[in-house]
């Protein structure tokens, strides 16, 4: 499958946590409509929603992701980095959505700020994508020990998080950690 072949939106606006969600998912699920949605479902009585920008450009926190994934019966489990990427159990992981940090660019310029940015991970017909809406296009990683380098790296970053993208009943019996990894 060559990289053409992979769902990939790319960045528009500050919508990177829709565009992390529909690229980790393989199609387009959600809209800046449907997060906004999300944000008034989770503080209704908010006159200035805490959930996404202020100015109404996405920037929607781990909060939307979640109820997100679990209106499509997928879990989002918050990635423990004093573990290694080593005790994963890859084949239970749906994919990856990371929260890293990001320069900020007005055009060719960049600016020395630091932004968050969320982007997907996914394997895609046995090769794993970095599916950042901020490249042109899907970036092939390789395989599982190309992906697990490839998380390491990001996760050295001390404000990178991850989440694993699973279904329920893996987030319920955690599965998606390697058996000799669980701690009792």
């Amino acid at each position: 499958m060559s990289e053409g072949d992979v769902f990939h939106e790319k960045q528009r606006l500050e919508l990177c946590a829709i565009h992390a969600l529909n690229n980790v998912l393989q199609e387009r699920v959600f809209t800046k409509e449907t997060a906004d949605d999300i944000c008034k479902r989770l503080a209704p009585q908010c006159v200035v929603n805490p959930h996404r920008s202020v100015l109404g450009t996405g920037n929607y926190d781990v909060n939307v992701i979640m109820s997100a994934l679990q209106s499509r019966e997928l879990a989002a489990v918050w990635w423990d980095k004093r573990r290694t990427v080593e005790s994963l159990c890859m084949s239970k992981v749906h994919g990856f959505i990371l929260n890293v940090p990001s320069r900020v660019s007005l055009g060719i310029v960049s600016l020395p700020l630091r932004r968050r940015h969320w982007l997907a991970v996914r394997q895609v017909n046995g090769q794993y994508y970095n599916l950042d809406s901020k490249l042109k296009s899907p970036l092939c990683i390789g395989g599982e020990a190309e992906l697990r380098s490839f998380l390491s790296e990001q996760l050295s970053q001390d404000v990178a998080e991850m989440l694993l993208v699973v279904q329920r009943e893996v987030e319920e019996d955690s599965s998606w950690l390697n058996s000799d990894n669980l701690k009792k």
